[in-house]
C-alpha cells in the first residue's frame, strides 16, 4: 500500500487538495469530507495510470508540520 501526504485547502466555497508528492493529481469538493474522498480517488486512478504507462510510482518524501509562532500585537516592533 502507497500512503501520500495531501494538503488541502479552503476555498471561498469549497476545498481543493493536491498531492505534492503525485505532481498533477488534485481534486476538489464542497466539503472536507468530499474532497477527502475525491482525493483518495484521483490518486488511485492517478497510480493506475502511472503503472498503465510502466512510469515509475514516486517515493512519498514530504512531510508535514505545523509550527508555532507567538503573535505580536499590532504596532509593537519586536526588540533587536
Amino acid at each position: 500500500m502507497d500512503r501520500f501526504l495531501i494538503v488541502i485547502e479552503k476555498a471561498r466555497n469549497n476545498f481543493s487538495a493536491y498531492s505534492p508528492d503525485l505532481p498533477g493529481c488534485i481534486a476538489t469538493g464542497k466539503t472536507l469530507a468530499q474532497v477527502r474522498l475525491n482525493m483518495h480517488t484521483a490518486m488511485e486512478m492517478h497510480l493506475q495510470g502511472l503503472r498503465a504507462d510502466k512510469m515509475r510510482v514516486p517515493k512519498s518524501r514530504t512531510l508535514a508540520e505545523y509550527v508555532a509562532v507567538k503573535r505580536q500585537p499590532l504596532g509593537l516592533k519586536q526588540a533587536a
